[in-house]
C-alpha cells in the first residue's frame, strides 16, 4: 500500500456501528498515512490496571465491583498518553480553566478509539483536545447481518473468517491448524439487529455534537474495500 505524508496535524475519531469495519479502517489508516497514532482508551485502561499504575488500581476496583470507569479516568489516561509523547504540556491536567495547546506537528496524529461514546463524553473532551475530524462509517444494517451471518472463527486464536468474501482454505477449517472453526454465540440475526438500533440511539447525539462542530464526515459503503478510498481521498484533502 502507498503512503502519504501528512501536512498538519489529525485527531481523528471513527464512529460507526458493529460489524461496520471500524478496526479494519483504523488499521489501513495507520498502514496508509505513518505519522497517524492509535490512541485506544480500552488499550491505556488494561496497561494501567496490568502495570498497576493508581489509575489502573482505581480502575481495577471500579470494574470489579461492577461499575463503569468514570469519564475522568478515562480522560486522565487520554492525557496522561498525550503527554507522555510531549503533544501535550506537562503541566496540563483536567481542571485547567482554558483548553491546552496541542502540537501543530503532523507527527502528533492519531485516531482516538474507544472514547468518546456519547455527547457527554464528547463535550469533556472538547475541553481537553480539539478533534479535527470525526467519521461517521456508514453500512446499512442488512448488509452488517447478512456479513456477519458468513462469519466464522477460530475460537483459540481469534481469526476471523467469511464465506463471503475471506473463506478458509479448506472449508471449515482454520488456514493455520485446521481446527474446526465455529460460530460466536452471540452472531445471530436477532442479537445483531437490537445492537445496531441500540447503537443507533445512543450515536445520534454524539453526532450532532460533532456535526454543530464542523467537524462530522459522513462515509458509506457496502463493503470496508469500498469505504477505504473515499475516507483516504477525505483525509489527503484535509490533511496531506
Amino acid at each position: 500500500m502507498p503512503t502519504s505524508k501528512l501536512k498538519r496535524a489529525a485527531r481523528v475519531i471513527l464512529v460507526g456501528a458493529p460489524g461496520v469495519g471500524k478496526g479494519t479502517q483504523a488499521e489501513r489508516m495507520l498502514k496508509r498515512f505513518p505519522q497517524l497514532s492509535a490512541v485506544s482508551s480500552g488499550d491505556l485502561l488494561r496497561s494501567s490496571v496490568r502495570e498497576r499504575t493508581p489509575i489502573g488500581l482505581q480502575a481495577e476496583k471500579t470494574m470489579k465491583s461492577g461499575n463503569l470507569v468514570p469519564d475522568d479516568m478515562i480522560l486522565r489516561l487520554i492525557l496522561g498518553e498525550l503527554k507522555r509523547k510531549s503533544w501535550l504540556p506537562q503541566t496540563t491536567s483536567l481542571t485547567d480553566a482554558f483548553p491546552p495547546t496541542l502540537s501543530p506537528s503532523p507527527d502528533a496524529s492519531f485516531i482516538l478509539d474507544g472514547f468518546p461514546r456519547t455527547s457527554a463524553q464528547a463535550a469533556r473532551l472538547d475541553a481537553l483536545v480539539p478533534v479535527n475530524l470525526v467519521v461517521s462509517l456508514y453500512t446499512p444494517p442488512d448488509i452488517i447481518v447478512a456479513r456477519i451471518a458468513d462469519r466464522w472463527v477460530h475460537a483459540p486464536s481469534g481469526r476471523v473468517y467469511n464465506t463471503g468474501f475471506n473463506k478458509p482454505q479448506v472449508p471449515g477449517k482454520d488456514d493455520v491448524t485446521g481446527e474446526p472453526l465455529v460460530k460466536r454465540e452471540d452472531d445471530d440475526e436477532q442479537t445483531w439487529r437490537v445492537r445496531l438500533r441500540k447503537f443507533e440511539e445512543t450515536s445520534a447525539p454524539l453526532l450532532e455534537h460533532y456535526d454543530k462542530k464542523g467537524v462530522l464526515w459522513r462515509v458509506e459503503g457496502n463493503s470496508s474495500d469500498e469505504i477505504s478510498p473515499k475516507l483516504f481521498g477525505e483525509f489527503e484533502k484535509r490533511f496531506a
